[in-house]
């Protein structure tokens, strides 16, 4: 795992300050040294921060190949890297170092793009051709690693992180179009919050040899039609197929010159890959989790006995609003994105202690309940692929189409005529849709009429839903794969992944073994009747799993990984005087999407309500702080 980064002129020469600017600004990624190349005639340069996991001694880059034609920087892991070097070297291959990322720069050599087809990992790697001028960028999967870039005064910029390319030149401003659809939570998976920066989207290739750059798809999370899925296993045999191919996604990720630990909660998740990689591994393993204030929301004590159980050994990480103030300001610029909790902090707290502790790599369970349903908001559109009948389905969803929508839908209507279509079709219940309503109509009262006049008259939800393609990727799939596959093409990439970044702010590598592109191949064609039995959503993992874990976390009902709310404690709540001083502060009442008097009115107020009605409003307030920090740190 490290940083990487490259900039191509296509005019004058790269100011070698642009290149070490943008390493630098990288260099939390990679603390244990850094490279750079730049080409003879100064119009291509890469950069690379390393933290040193394979090949401690000699994985040094940029690495070039034999000829050196080619020139690579790699972020990230690629497993089973051993075979393919040693088929490699058997066709002439010479190999300059041990590391695993030079797999990529010699299969690159023979097979060009194609290549993505024969690595399995979680990266993101750029290639500079010095024959045909031409940069080749490519990233994993699922978007685990990040890869941004912009094109800028007839300059393309790549990097880890944008504050790297802002080290490198691109000037720090605002991407309005973008904030519009952030604020209501429509992420694209290519874009991002500021102007001119994009990101390489999952599964995709970047290529340029001059303005504009060519992106190209070479994996999708495509799920099967439903008369395609298998029906012909027993729950036997998916049971078996499901443990063999997750006890290897875990076995190949333990691969390390350093010790690896592992990130765990209360749930199932997380036990099972400690549970997996305890029996695998060849020492004792190592488990790092966040204890949170409040009974509602502390699965340290859970954790602690799964640990026990597995002779793990564990270390606790006390998250309090006290903690939250001081490294929230922190958390949010290496995250690069909104807040919408204290989840992302305590995820900041989490990797610093294992940094701390001396740990480079860990594992962790993201991804369980993208490829099980595991999400509260998936448990409508899973009961209604539980129906045998589709022509029924589709009957039912025209009668809740042509029915009048209820007091909260019409609320949801006046900011997202979409999004109210999309809530009768799910049929959500009628708590979560008062909640949504309520949150839709706040946040469109606290935007600055400016905003509104320019983007007021946009449906956030109908610009999000216009950028599928209906009729190939979703159309004729069971509802809960069409929820999954909106919602891994949105925020699961820029909210629940980009927790790289608050990782790597610590110089520690997190492997989703749930998240391997092969278990992935076999889970998307398990018949959605199985991912659930009756209440119990991922009950097909719990079955698969059930070696590994304690009976206690086999029966336990999935909880959120949530923080406590930071508004409903009191009054003097670190956390919560935070989020008033940002803002009422001069920062906020520089962000051009809200109208500071209306938010300072709310605050105002919030002392007045009781502890459970602020408790509604976090969200709304850690958004907000979220961006005041951003504005203040890179001076949009």
């Amino acid at each position: 795992m490290c940083g990487i980064t490259a900039i191509v002129s296509y005019g004058a020469p790269i100011p070698p300050a642009s290149l070490d600017g943008a390493i630098q600004a990288l260099g939390h990624r990679g603390p244990d040294g850094h490279g750079r190349w730049i080409a003879a005639d100064g119009l291509a340069a890469l950069g690379h921060t390393r933290l040193s996991i394979i090949d401690v001694s000699t994985g040094v880059q940029p690495i070039a190949s034999e000829d050196g034609r080619y020139q690579i920087v790699v972020n990230g892991e690629f497993y089973g890297f051993e075979r393919i070097r040693s088929q490699l070297q058997r066709r002439g291959h010479r190999f300059r170092t041990g590391s695993d990322s030079e797999i990529a720069l010699h299969l690159y050599e023979e097979k060009g793009a194609a290549c993505l087809e024969d690595l399995r990992g979680e990266f993101a790697f750029i290639i500079w051709d010095d024959r045909d001028r031409e940069i080749f960028a490519a990233r994993d999967r699922f978007g685990i690693k990040p890869l941004f870039y912009a094109e800028v005064a007839n300059t393309l910029y790549l990097a880890s992180e944008a504050k790297a390319l802002f080290a490198a030149g691109v000037p720090a401003a605002w991407d309005q179009a973008a904030a519009f659809q952030n604020l209501f939570l429509c992420l694209d998976q290519d874009g991002s919050l500021f102007e001119h920066i994009r990101q390489v989207p999952p599964g995709h290739y970047l290529r340029a040899k001059r303005p504009p750059v060519r992106l190209h798809r070479y994996w999708n999370v495509d799920y099967p039609l439903s008369r395609r899925e298998d029906h012909h296993k027993s729950r036997p045999q998916w049971i078996e197929e499901l443990r063999h191919s997750l006890d290897e996604a875990v076995s190949i990720r333990l691969r390390a010159d350093v010790p690896v630990g592992c990130y765990l909660s209360g749930g199932v998740d997380s036990s099972s890959v400690l549970g997996i990689a305890s029996a695998r591994g060849t020492a004792p393993m190592t488990a790092f989790t966040v204890a949170f204030e409040g009974p509602g929301y502390d699965e340290s004590a859970i954790a602690a006995r799964t640990a026990a159980h597995l002779g793990a050994r564990f270390i606790s990480v006390p998250a309090s609003p006290a903690l939250f103030a001081d490294l929230f300001c922190e958390a949010v610029s290496h995250g690069e994105m909104v807040h919408y909790n204290a989840h992302g902090v305590a995820r900041f707290a989490l990797s610093r202690a294992v940094g701390r502790a001396g740990y480079k790599v860990v594992l962790a369970g993201e991804g369980a309940d993208e490829l099980f349903a595991g999400y509260d908001f998936s448990s409508a559109a899973l009961a209604a692929s539980q129906s045998p009948s589709s022509r029924l389905r589709v009957l039912r969803s025209l009668l809740r189409l042509m029915r009048p929508g209820d007091a909260h839908q019409r609320q949801i209507s006046t900011v997202s005529p979409a999004l109210a279509r999309i809530t009768k079709l799910l049929a959500l219940p009628a708590p979560l849709l008062e909640n949504l309503a309520g949150k839709l109509v706040l946040l469109r009262s606290l935007l600055s009429p400016e905003f509104l006049h320019a983007f007021g008259d946009r449906d956030p939800y109908w610009e999000f839903f216009k950028r599928f393609n209906w009729r190939t990727e979703i159309a004729g799939r069971q509802p809960v794969k069409q929820v999954l596959y909106l919602w891994m093409k949105s925020l699961f990439v820029n909210y629940v992944l980009a927790a790289d970044r608050l990782d790597m702010s610590h110089g520690v590598e997190v492997r989703l073994p749930f998240l391997d592109h092969k278990l992935f191949e076999l889970a998307k064609t398990i018949p959605a009747p199985l991912l659930a039995q009756g209440p119990i959503r991922k009950q097909l993992l719990r079955d698969a799993v059930q070696p590994f874990v304690t009976e206690e976390v086999y029966r336990e009902v999935k909880r959120p990984f949530f923080a406590p709310p930071s508004s409903s404690g009191p009054m003097n709540n670190p956390m919560y005087r935070l989020m008033q001083d940002l803002l009422r502060g001069r920062a906020f009442g520089a962000v051009p999407f809200f109208n500071q008097a209306s938010v300072v009115e709310l605050l105002d107020r919030l002392h007045l309500m009781p502890a459970a009605e602020r408790a509604a409003y976090d969200p709304v307030l850690f958004m907000m702080s979220s961006i005041c920090v951003l504005q203040q740190t890179h001076k949009m």
